[in-house]
């Protein structure tokens, strides 16, 4: 340090080099980049994703009431119109996560005309406790509208970041605004455990209020809509559905005893079940699964 320097001149230096300590401003988004992105807490970020993993609609066998209700909830959405969180539960593998994808890009195709407004947003459920200043962001741009997107939502033990999401799905101050929408993939109903659910009837002072502090969390979704295993009709149909999209070579009697092979070796069907013994036919077959 140079004691002979002026102290002003000390002063503008320190200054300076606390300004290129600071973390600099969160970059201004440009959502007319790509249509999906994901919500990054630190530092602040929507990134862009250029190419979305999804199927198309029409390949979601099985899941047709699902299918209809998430459809038409989201171009009510999309046109402007009055709609509903969504809370997709249930087995695992059933489709809830491909529903909400495939339908955003249905949907963004329908609306065209509106010049791509629909976005699909995701955020991880390590993120949720910074969704006040994800929505922060999307309230300064109206002239989109947004899904934002959280897969396998759940909590557990001693988190209490659910209380944040329970603010901006209702009843905080400023709630969600009206040109977003959250939807959200959960193995569990309530998005608790059940034995969650159980020490809170056992040790709360007063055990309904304590669980229906937690139960609270879900109901703040308009739409619950419940997936199940599927039969073994409907697990053919989606491999057959999956081999005439990709044009795989292999005849209907083949097909059927290798997928059903397939499902006992993995002691379960449904359509991810499906999907990877398609991966796995096609990769034999020398065939690439490429395209929408």
């Amino acid at each position: 340090m140079n004691f002979q320097e002026p102290i002003g001149g000390l002063i503008e230096r320190m200054a300076r080099a606390l300004e290129r300590l600071a973390p600099l401003p969160p970059r201004k988004p440009d959502f007319d980049r790509v249509e999906a992105f994901i919500w990054q807490a630190e530092p602040e970020a929507f990134l862009p994703v250029a190419a979305v993993n999804r199927v198309p609609l029409c390949l979601l066998k099985g899941i047709d009431r699902m299918r209809d209700v998430l459809y038409d909830n989201t171009v009510r959405f999309a046109r402007g119109l009055p709609a509903n969180n969504a809370l997709l539960w249930g087995a695992r593998g059933t489709g809830k996560s491909s529903l909400v994808k495939a339908v955003h890009a249905a949907v963004s195709r329908e609306t065209r005309p509106q010049a791509g407004a629909l976005k699909l947003v995701e955020i991880h459920r390590e993120e949720i406790a910074s969704l006040p200043r994800c929505l922060a962001h999307l309230r300064e741009t109206r002239a989109k509208r947004f899904i934002l997107f959280c897969d396998d939502l759940s909590f557990e033990g001693r988190d209490t970041s659910y209380k944040s999401l329970k603010a901006v799905l209702e009843g905080g101050i400023e709630g969600r605004p009206e040109h977003v929408l959250f939807y959200a993939t959960s193995n569990r109903r309530h998005l608790m455990p059940r034995e969650m659910l159980e020490n809170e009837r056992s040790t709360a002072i007063n055990p309904s209020e304590g669980v229906d502090e937690i139960v609270s969390l879900s109901d703040r979704f308009g739409l619950w809509i419940g997936f199940h295993n599927c039969s073994q009709d409907d697990y053919l149909d989606m491999v057959r559905g999956y081999a005439a999209h990709y044009r795989l070579p292999i005849a209907d009697e083949a097909l059927t005893r290798e997928a059903l092979a397939w499902a006992i070796g993995r002691g379960a069907r449904s359509g991810r079940v499906a999907f990877q013994f398609i991966q796995d036919l096609a990769g034999r077959l020398g065939v690439r699964l490429d395209g929408d």
